[in-house]
């Protein structure tokens, strides 16, 4: 693979992975000079801390105007000229491209704390940090899933040197790599894309997760996480899939109706850590997990679905993290969404509908199908 690094018009930053030929030996270098007439990007995005949760909520108006499902002939990530308009990739096909999102939640440099009306009661400062978009294909119609495990082990090698690279910033606190697929996700490109957080506080998740680790940790000694995962595996009726270096399984206490979590067998903070016999083998086995996904539902071709990398925090409590993947869809049945009412949405109390042994059945039945097939 071969990184090359140049700047857009309005001086974002973009990235080109490339696993092909000329470009991984160097004998052709992808279009590097981005001819749009664009200003300087300039975002303000200040975030603020919720009292009664200490919750902090970034305030981002610029995102009120980007670009919301555009046809595919004015799509912002293909290849430039392959539409009307030339996109955020100049070059005229690439691997996979990463740059600098142009409607960022979080962006710039740590600044001083300005509290909102002055009243320290509700703390105010600088959004700062990176969010960034990373296109797995220049194909338009295509989708993560239907990559080959080469292009695909490139995207992990993209995800794995963002998150080296963003996590070396100043006030970062956290990195999280994603992937919102589906109108009933929210997307508003349909182009196969994920994202990339940087953020600039640890997140509430994450705060839950490590006040729940820190606590097992002082009542047993293990990490949690790996005593969740050696716990499914040996309990066996969640489990989907188990290979060399990785395992999935329904969680027992799944929250959504579709929900497989995938972990490392080797204790890792974050996917920086991981060695080149684990790239290459998650590759194969996340493009598997996808698979089985749109093959869950009968009559369902594409499920819409969110996945998401958790990772440990930049700068503490390291060793209470454990990079894990998150996989989820919010669809209950084929034209059905699972809604987060009053009960999810006013207090935070889940209620799911579905068994987690069943959705794991319903995983390994349908890699079963599909090799058959």
């Amino acid at each position: 693979m071969r990184r090359t690094a140049t700047r857009l018009a309005d001086g974002r930053e973009l990235l080109y992975f490339d696993d092909s030929e000329p470009y991984v030996s160097g004998g052709a270098t992808r279009e590097l000079v981005d001819r749009r007439d664009l200003a300087p990007v300039r975002r303000s995005t200040r975030m603020r801390r919720d009292p009664l949760t200490g919750d902090w909520v970034a305030i981002a108006a610029h995102r009120m105007t980007r670009t919301h499902l555009p046809p595919a002939d004015l799509c912002p990530l293909c290849p430039s000229g392959t539409g009307r308009e030339p996109g955020e990739v100049p070059a005229d096909d690439y691997d996979v491209a990463v740059f600098e999102n142009r409607f960022p939640s979080f962006s710039g440099e740590p600044g001083e704390a300005d509290p909102v009306d002055g009243d320290p009661l509700w703390p105010q400062r600088a959004a700062a940090g990176r969010c960034e978009v990373v296109c797995f294909t220049a194909e338009h119609s295509s989708a993560f899933a239907d990559l080959g495990p080469r292009r695909a082990r490139t995207v992990v090698e993209a995800w794995a040197d963002r998150t080296a690279e963003l996590s070396a910033l100043p006030g970062v606190e956290q990195v999280f790599c994603f992937e919102n697929r589906g109108e009933e996700i929210g997307v508003t490109l349909h182009h196969p894309h994920g994202q990339v957080y940087a953020y600039p506080f640890v997140t509430p998740r994450t705060e839950a997760l490590l006040r729940r680790a820190a606590a097992h940790r002082a009542a047993t000694g293990g990490n949690l996480l790996r005593d969740v995962l050696d716990a499914e595996r040996a309990a066996g009726s969640r489990m989907v899939l188990s290979g060399q270096a990785w395992s999935a399984y329904v969680p027992a206490a799944a929250r959504w109706p579709v929900e497989v979590h995938l972990a490392p067998h080797r204790d890792v903070a974050d996917l920086a850590e991981l060695d080149d016999a684990e790239r290459d083998e998650l590759a194969h086995v996340y493009l598997d997990l996808l698979r089985r996904m749109d093959r869950f539902f009968d009559g369902v071709e594409r499920l819409p679905y969110i996945a998401g990398w958790h990772q440990a925090p930049v700068r503490r409590d390291r060793a209470l993290g454990r990079l894990h993947l998150q996989l989820f869809s919010v669809l209950r049945a084929p034209g059905k969404l699972k809604y987060l009412a009053g009960s999810e949405s006013g207090m935070a109390a889940w209620v799911n509908d579905t068994a987690p042994e069943a959705v794991a059945a319903r995983l390994r039945e349908v890699a079963e199908q599909g090799t058959a097939g």
